[in-house]
This record gives structure tokens, sequence and C-alpha cells, in this order.
């Protein structure tokens, strides 16, 4: 393949892809939570938590095999644990681990990194962390079941190669959590989200950016993503959706969904074009869903060289990686439509973000 070939960029759905990875279509089990890759070069994997907590806090919480970027490095266990306080005080703490304290099933989700659990089962999960000053204890119940888009794995190259996997084990759950900083404790409840990621190609160079978002408004939950491929892959969209009405699916037809960009800005912090409003509309006949995310404001925005020590920020800097990550704080709102009619419409808070690897386009 010369430079300038492009070099597809697709979801497997095909009954070959399925049979690839062992699992089946619409009939997801506990080993897709389990252990993916052997966490060793040539691999990357993850399990993440985040809550809105009825007190007003908000929490993530991260299990990684390694730090996402160096996947050509041997396990390097790592947890991520940030938390934002009722009064909007945010704590970033992430502490590493030898690789002797990891271990993790591939049966179903037991991941152990020392004293630190992420554990479940496709339904019910025990979430423990400690780092630094920061500890959590957290139960999540799920009330959508887990659902994948298709296969769950992007695939990219002429053979599918290179590979970005996703599985939203609990698309929204209830949530019982007890957090603490610094000694001083709280016992809350909230709605809650889990998902696991893995594959074996740095991320960077499959994708430019993408954005990514849930929210649950009035009878609603939504999952929405709208992935852009790197150069080499044409600059190909993936898009992502589901909608879940009472705790049942019902869209999540790729096919079927538009993505709106509005209110564009450059963000000063990184220098990424922003949309202020992100837009997903789901047209099936004459029935239509729009779920828009509107921007109140930032909770993070974070430029990863920055994160880097000073020898690979430098190394980073000469290399042209500006990669970036921006959370944002707003309203989902979810109209249904009948014909011209709008029949019902929702609105909550939500939380979204826009992970941006490449440079930004002109």
């Amino acid at each position: 393949m010369t430079r300038d070939q492009i070099s597809p960029a697709r979801m497997g759905s095909t009954p070959q892809d399925y049979t690839r990875f062992g699992i089946e279509p619409g009939a997801i089990k506990p080993h897709e939570d389990g252990l993916r890759t052997d966490g060793g070069p040539g691999s990357y994997e993850w399990w993440y938590f985040d809550a809105h907590l009825d007190d007003g806090a908000k929490l993530v919480v991260v299990f990684f095999t390694k730090e996402f970027t160096a996947i050509g490095k041997p396990l390097a266990p790592m947890i991520r644990i940030d938390l934002t306080l009722p009064d909007g005080t945010t704590v970033e703490k992430l502490a590493e681990f030898d690789t002797s304290t990891f271990s993790a099933s591939t049966d179903t989700c037991d991941v152990r990194i020392g004293e630190n659990v992420f554990a479940g089962d496709l339904h019910t999960y025990t979430i423990r962390a400690k780092a630094e000053d920061v500890e959590v204890d957290v139960t999540l119940t799920g009330t959508v079941p887990a659902w994948r888009p298709e296969s769950g794995h992007w695939l990219f190259g002429e053979n599918g190669e290179q590979i970005f996997a996703w599985l939203p084990s609990v698309p929204e759950g209830r949530v019982e959590a007890t957090y603490s900083l610094a000694g001083r404790s709280s016992t809350t409840t909230g709605v809650g989200y889990h998902d696991h990621n893995w594959g074996n190609t740095v991320m960077l160079k499959l994708m430019h950016h993408w954005y990514w978002a849930r929210g649950s408004a009035g009878p609603y939950s939504v999952i929405a993503s709208y992935i852009t491929a790197e150069k080499q892959y044409g600059y190909s969209t993936l898009p992502v959706f589901m909608l879940a009405r009472d705790g049942k699916l019902i869209a999540d037809d790729k096919s079927k969904v538009t993505f709106e960009e509005l209110g564009s800005y450059t963000d000063t912090e990184t220098g990424k074009p922003v949309a202020n409003v992100t837009r997903y509309t789901y047209t099936d006949g004459d029935e239509r869903y729009v779920v828009t995310y509107t921007r109140h404001s930032d909770l993070s925005t974070v430029k990863f060289a920055d994160n880097l020590t000073p020898p690979k920020r430098f190394a980073a800097k000469l290399a042209g990686f500006d990669g970036a990550y921006l959370r944002f704080v707003g309203e989902v709102r979810i109209e249904h439509y009948e014909g011209g009619n709008l029949v019902e419409s929702h609105v909550d808070d939500a939380l979204w973000e826009l992970m941006y690897f490449g440079k930004a386009r002109p």
C-alpha cells in the first residue's frame, strides 16, 4: 500500500468475525468482560466505571493493564481514580503497581491489582479502589442489559489485523457508593456505567478523534459515539448508537444515525476544535429520536503530553504529538418524534468527552 492509498476501517459484523473472536451475535457472555489479552507487549486493556452521585459528586475508576499508549511494554498495572466532590473540587489520582499484584480471570470480570478489586457478572459489580488519600467502595447493579455494537470489534487494515474492542457491560445501573478523601467519608447512591476496552494497536495510529457520550433522561438511556478514523483510513466515520426505554433496547442500527456538530470553537487550552452542541438523530421510517448534548462547562481539559515525564514530553513534542482529552458537563435532551410531531421530550444532566489523538484538521 502506498502512502496515499486508503486502508479499510470497519466494525466486525460478518460470521467470520464472530468466529474469530469467539462470540455470538446478540448474546453477550461473562467471559467477554474477563481478561481478553495476555497483558503483555502488543496489547492494552482497561475496565472503566463512572457515576453521577445523588449528593452531587462524580466518580471515575479505571483499572489498566498498562498505560494505553505504551502497548509495546510488558504488564504494568495501574489504577486511576477521578473524584469530583459536591463543591466542585476535583481530585485525580494515578497509582502504579508491581506486576506481581495483578491477576484477572478469563471467565468473567474479576480483576485484582493489589488490594483493589473490579469484579462482576454483567449485572452486579463490586469496585474497591484506593490511590493515596482517595478511597472508593462501589456496588453497581445493571438496569440496562449488557450490549455491544455488533461484534464490538473495530477492524483496521486490509485483513482487519489491527483491533480496537469495546463492551458496555453495564450501559446504565444503580450505584451505592462510599468515597473518602483524606479520611473524610461520604455514602450515597446514584447512576453509573461500566465498559471494557482492549486492543493490539496504539489508538492514536487508528483514530483521529471521537466524541463519546452516555446519559439518561426520563425513561430513556443512551450511549452515543462518533469515531473518526485516522488519515490513512480516509477519515472514515464510525457511528455508535444505543437507545433503551425502561431498560429495554429500542434502537441500535448505526446506519440510521446522523451526527451534527454545532457551535464549534477552538479550545484555548488544547487547541482542538470543539462543538458546543453534538446531536445524534436516529430515523426509522416515520419515527425519529433526537439526542442532543449541550455543553455548559468543561470538567477536564488535558494535553496528553503534560502527563508525561520531561524526557517523554520532549520526545512527544519533537514527534509532533499533541493529543488531548476533554470532558464536558451539560445537559442531554432526548426527543421522540412520530412523523413531524414531537410526542415526548426529556432533559437531564450529562457528561461526555472528546478524545482527540490527531492534529486538528483545517
